[in-house]
C-alpha cells in the first residue's frame, strides 16, 4: 500500500538525473543564444533589432555568436542521440523505445489527450498519466524536430560553397525560407507553449523547478504521475528512485536561472511578435 503518513511529502524521488539536466541546460542556453542572436538577423530593419546588433558589435558578431550557439546546440543533439544508443545497446533498456516510460507517443497518449480534453470540459475525470504526458512527448518531439530541420537548413547555408557541389542554386533560396520561418515558429513554441507547459500551467506556476533540481516530492509524484507511482509501488521499485531533498543553493539556482530564461524568452516573443505583425 502506498504511504499515507503526514512525511509523505518529506519524501523525494528523482525524476531526472544529472545527466539529463545538464543536457537541458545546454539546450537551454544555446537555444536562447540562438534565439537572441538569430531574431535581428530575421528581422534586420527593426528598431529593436538594430539596437541590439549595434550593442554587440554589428552583424558580423551577431552571426558569429549564432553560429557558435549552433555549434553547441548540434553538440547537445547528438549527445542525446548517444545518451539513445547507450541506453538501448549497452544498458538495454528496450522501454526507451516502447512502453509507460517511453517518449514515444503511443495509443495511452491520445486517449489521455481525449479523456484531458473532457475534463477541461467536466465530462469526466482528470486522466491518470504515467511517466510522461502527452503534452511533454508534443514537446520533446517538437524541439527534436525542429533540430534537426532548423540545423540542416542552417548547416546548409553555412557551408553553401560545399552543399553547392550537389544542389543547383535555387535550393538555397528554399533553404533560407524553411530556417527562418521554422526558427520563428520555434521561437514562438518554445517561449509560448512549452513554457505554458512546463511553468506556468496551474499546478507548476509560477515555475517548476524539477529540470534544475531532478526531484519530485513523493505527493507531486502521486499527484502528476499516478501510473509511474502505482506501478513502482507494485513492483516495489520505488526505491531505486529514492533522493535526498534538494539543496537549498540547487533550488535558487533554479529560480535564479529558470526566472531569467522565463524574461528572456517572453521578451523575445513580444519583439518578434510585433515585429512580424510591423512587417
Amino acid at each position: 500500500m502506498p504511504p499515507t503518513d503526514s512525511s509523505n511529502t518529506l519524501r523525494y524521488y528523482f525524476r531526472f538525473r544529472l545527466s539529463h539536466r545538464l543536457l537541458h541546460g545546454l539546450l537551454m542556453g544555446s537555444f536562447l543564444g540562438l534565439a537572441a542572436t538569430g531574431m535581428p538577423l530575421r528581422f534586420p530593419q527593426n528598431a529593436w533589432a538594430v539596437s541590439f546588433t549595434h550593442a554587440v558589435g554589428g552583424f558580423r558578431a551577431i552571426l558569429f555568436f549564432h553560429l557558435t550557439f549552433a555549434v553547441l546546440l548540434t553538440l547537445c543533439f547528438f549527445l542525446h542521440l548517444g545518451q539513445i544508443l547507450h541506453a538501448a545497446i549497452i544498458k538495454k533498456e528496450a522501454g526507451i523505445f516502447w512502453g509507460p516510460t517511453s517518449l514515444v507517443p503511443q495509443p495511452k497518449d491520445l486517449r489521455d489527450m481525449l479523456q484531458h480534453f473532457r475534463w477541461f470540459l467536466g465530462l469526466g475525470a482528470k486522466p491518470r498519466f504515467d511517466r510522461f504526458t502527452y503534452w511533454e512527448k508534443f514537446d520533446y518531439w517538437a524541439v527534436f524536430w525542429g533540430m534537426a530541420i532548423i540545423g540542416t537548413s542552417g548547416y546548409m547555408m553555412w557551408f553553401s560553397s560545399f552543399f553547392g557541389r550537389f544542389v543547383p542554386g535555387w535550393i538555397f533560396n528554399i533553404t533560407l525560407l524553411i530556417h527562418a520561418d521554422e526558427a520563428l515558429l520555434a521561437v514562438w513554441f518554445i517561449f509560448a507553449i512549452h513554457f505554458f507547459n512546463g511553468h506556468l500551467r496551474p499546478g507548476n506556476f509560477p515555475m517548476d523547478r524539477v529540470i534544475f533540481t531532478g526531484r519530485l516530492s513523493e505527493r507531486e509524484l502521486e499527484e502528476k504521475h499516478p501510473e509511474e507511482y502505482k506501478r513502482r509501488i507494485a513492483a516495489g521499485s520505488l526505491a531505486e528512485i529514492a533522493a535526498d531533498p534538494p539543496p537549498d543553493w540547487l533550488d535558487t539556482l533554479g529560480k535564479i536561472v529558470g526566472s531569467a530564461a522565463l524574461a528572456i524568452g517572453f521578451l523575445l516573443l513580444v519583439l518578434t511578435l510585433l515585429a512580424f505583425v510591423a512587417n
